[in-house]
Order: C-alpha cells, then sequence, then structure tokens
C-alpha cells in the first residue's frame, strides 16, 4: 500500500469539506477549491479527517492512489494557509514594480519594460525591488505562475544574473 496515500488528512477548524461523489470541494478562509478524483480511489469523511483509498491494487490505482491524497492535502492546506513563492531578481539594473496586487512591471534589461498581470486567485507583492512574492491557494498556479516569470529572464549559469 501506499505510504502516502494512507496517511490521513487533517482538517483544521474553520475548513469545510464536502465529498460528492468523486468532486471534493474544499472551503476555508482564504477561498473555495474543487477536484474530482479519478479512477479506483475514494475519499472518506473519518471524524475530522479524510481518508484516500483505493478500492483495488491494480496498478492505475495504486499510482494514482498518493498522488491524490497528496493534492487533496494540498487544497485543505491552501484554502487554510495558502502557498507562497518568493522570487529574487539579480543584476545590475534588474527590479521589480508592482502595479496593484494584480500585475507586475519587470526591467529585465530588455528594451523595454515587461508586465505580467496575475491570473485569478494569485497576488504578487513586491517588498524591495530586487524581491518578488507570489501568492494563492492552489499549489500548482501559484509554481507556474512564479516558474513563468522566472522564464521572462533566466540566470545566465555564470554568474547568476536574471
Amino acid at each position: 500500500m501506499s505510504r502516502i496515500g494512507k496517511q490521513p488528512i487533517a482538517v483544521p477548524g474553520g475548513v469545510d469539506v464536502t465529498i460528492d461523489g468523486p468532486t471534493v470541494r474544499v472551503k476555508g478562509p482564504k477561498g473555495q477549491l474543487e477536484y474530482t478524483v479519478v479512477g479506483g480511489v475514494t475519499v472518506t469523511r473519518d471524524g475530522d479527517a479524510l481518508v484516500v483509498g483505493r478500492i483495488d491494487d491494480s496498478r492505475t490505482n495504486r499510482s494514482l492512489h498518493g498522488l491524490q491524497r497528496t493534492l487533496i492535502a494540498n487544497m485543505v492546506t491552501g484554502v487554510s494557509e495558502g502557498f507562497v513563492r518568493e522570487l529574487d531578481i539579480v543584476g545590475v539594473g534588474y527590479r521589480a514594480a508592482a502595479q496593484g496586487t494584480d500585475a507586475i512591471e519587470l526591467a529585465l534589461g530588455f528594451s523595454h519594460p515587461v508586465r505580467v498581470d496575475a491570473p485569478e486567485g494569485v497576488t504578487f507583492e513586491v517588498p524591495q525591488p530586487q524581491r518578488i512574492v507570489v501568492r494563492g491557494i492552489d499549489k500548482q498556479v501559484v509554481g507556474q505562475v512564479a516558474a513563468d516569470i522566472r522564464k521572462i529572464r533566466k540566470p545566465e549559469p555564470y554568474k547568476g544574473k536574471g
């Protein structure tokens, strides 16, 4: 059995979990997320914890068991605490400027500034001109936005500027 998949998911206070067949809805103080469980994986409520199980030991169900438990645990963490990615900008003249909480403008050595708009559910902070903070409730979206910002000007391998 999956070592990750068999661990129960603790549901903190203030978080409401609704299981409607294969759909799991998690609502908390920071927002609401929804996920549809695939394959032969089941989700049940056991007091103040969620238990993710599987109907049989087929190869597909074994491979999906731990993954789906982790995705649901990330949803619970996201709506209660949220996720944060911090990016540091290294380079002479490289800087970021906030355009509200939903956009940033980057000066990265190009002939023009680069504007990055935040998707729904993601906010930007610029506490210093060389630091960007990406916040949101969906771990995958926060990580993808941070990766897209980094891809604009990748760090060069010799001095790490970018």
